[in-house]
């Protein structure tokens, strides 16, 4: 599965549409987020997704966990984030 990336300087409307599509098409989306302002344009992306496919009757389920990283040679720790369609 593809795994969005999420920055600080991400854009949460583009990132909402790639989730809504992820999510309508393999009924999961996974994004990943090293940083405070990385996860906060992916918790308004999340919120923006479920205003996207709600219109569908899908609701959207967020499943939170960390995740190590390496980011240039070095470990990170980051936050993992998998939005599953409720069932």
């Amino acid at each position: 599965m593809e795994i969005l990336k999420i920055s600080s300087k991400s854009n949460p409307n583009s990132v909402a549409g790639a989730i809504a599509g992820l999510v309508k098409e393999s009924q999961k989306a996974e994004l990943q987020a090293i940083g405070a302002g990385a996860l906060n344009q992916a918790v308004k992306a999340i919120a923006i997704a479920r205003g996207f496919v709600a219109p569908s009757g899908i609701n959207l389920i967020c499943i939170p966990a960390f995740s190590e990283v390496e980011v240039d040679g070095e470990n990170r720790t980051g936050i993992k984030i998998i939005i599953r369609e409720e069932k």
